[in-house]
């Protein structure tokens, strides 16, 4: 959202931004209550500023990347989810091929992976060409799921999909294993279904007054 109105001057109501604010508070501050300290003790080099400064790129390009996706929808309506897909994993595959075979020709020092690796561990082990093709193929279903949602309800309402799919794998994450939720984890909670309750009822709301007869 505020990628959207920064770059695009894309314009939500205040009770939006109210809903955003208590699903993302939410959520943050239940993954903030359930680091525990024997959890940062296991780290080898723990580094909070660096951690703090990855998540925060992360959410940065996200939200670019969401609000770009909502502005080609509008300006070019007959674009497809799969004309998006395709893009994006177009570049993506020529990006990835650039840092695995180019980089690593060009400096000799390249710290990151190597492409050449991958093939040659695919050469000596042909039996893992089923467990990337399932990879794959899982991928490009999840992949259409994504894009007909931001296609058919906007980016804003596939990212608060994904929040919550995530925040609800950590909650039976900690159900399962039996660790009881304190008091202040259940706030969290209440927070973030609080947020979609009212996403949920706003959204019929303005459904009931786009189709007042039914």
């Amino acid at each position: 959202m505020l990628m959207g109105t920064l770059l695009y001057s894309v314009k939500y109501t205040l009770p939006e931004y109210f809903c955003t604010f208590l699903v993302a508070g939410g959520v943050s501050s239940f993954a903030l209550l359930k680091t525990s300290s024997k959890t940062v003790k296991k780290l080898v080099n723990p580094n909070a500023p660096l951690g703090y400064t990855l998540c925060f790129l992360n959410l940065a390009f996200d939200g670019y990347t969401n609000s770009t996706q909502d502005i080609i929808k509008s300006r070019y309506p007959n674009t497809n989810p799969w004309d998006i897909m395709l893009g994006m994993n177009l570049w993506g595959t020529i990006y990835n091929a650039v840092v695995m075979f180019v980089a690593p020709l060009l400096f000799s020092n390249w710290p990151y992976a190597d492409g050449f690796e991958a093939l040659r561990f695919c050469q000596e082990n042909p039996e893992v060409a089923w467990d990337i093709f399932l990879f794959c193929l899982c991928g490009a279903v999840r992949q259409n799921y994504i894009f007909l949602t931001i296609s058919r309800f906007g980016a804003l309402t596939n990212t608060t999909i994904t929040t919550t799919r995530k925040f609800m794998s950590i909650v039976v994450s900690s159900v399962i294993s039996g660790n009881p939720l304190s008091s202040k984890q259940r706030g969290s909670v209440t927070m973030v279904f609080l947020g979609l309750s009212v996403q949920i009822y706003l959204k019929w709301k303005r459904e009931k007054g786009r189709h007042p007869s039914e």
